[in-house]
């Protein structure tokens, strides 16, 4: 059964899928950068990263016959000779430090004439370490109620005169509150 084999249809046949993100792959490793939809731009980055992962096998192996299937894998996906000879002699030497997420999408302003998602997808530096880790915002603690103070562990460590003073000040402002204001 062939369930959930296609995850990018795009709304083409497999021909023209095919030949689309060879085009788009050639563009991004020749540009470094292109503006395409957004679906289309999700549907390139596994294609691309994968080939990517071919020229990185390629730079890693010893062996000339290895180094040349590799070439010969990725120019049969993308078929332009000077963009994998670009992206293998050259451009390789910028991920073989990278573990892989060599693409980012940047998400742009929808396309005025028909209103698709439009993104930016382009090849990440090698020098780039990626977003930072969010810092959590320091939860304010609200001021103590009297019930909670009543209830919490620093009562105890208070002498039996202060914790008296404390209920009797809650139980005034309980009574304040009650009261109907004219």
């Amino acid at each position: 059964m062939r369930h959930g084999n296609h995850r990018y249809i795009l709304g083409v046949k497999k021909e023209h899928r095919v030949a689309l993100m060879a085009n788009l792959a050639v563009a991004l490793i020749t540009h470094g950068r292109i503006k395409t939809t957004l679906a289309k731009a999700k549907a390139l980055r596994p294609f691309c990263e994968k080939i990517i992962t071919l020229a990185k096998k390629a730079a890693a192996s010893a062996n000339p016959a290895e180094k040349l299937h590799y070439r010969r894998l990725a120019i049969a996906r993308i078929r332009d000779d000077k963009a994998v000879a670009l992206l293998f002699d050259t451009k390789v030497q910028e991920f073989v430090n990278r573990n892989g997420g060599y693409t980012r999408i940047y998400k742009l302003v929808p396309r005025r004439g028909d209103a698709s998602s439009l993104a930016v997808i382009d090849l990440i530096d090698a020098d780039d370490e990626g977003y930072g880790t969010s810092r959590k915002k320091k939860s304010r603690k609200a001021a103590p109620r009297a019930k909670d103070i009543k209830n919490s562990k620093e009562v105890k460590d208070l002498k039996a005169g202060e914790t008296e003073a404390i209920h009797e000040q809650s139980q005034a402002h309980k009574e304040t509150q009650s009261q109907p204001q004219e």
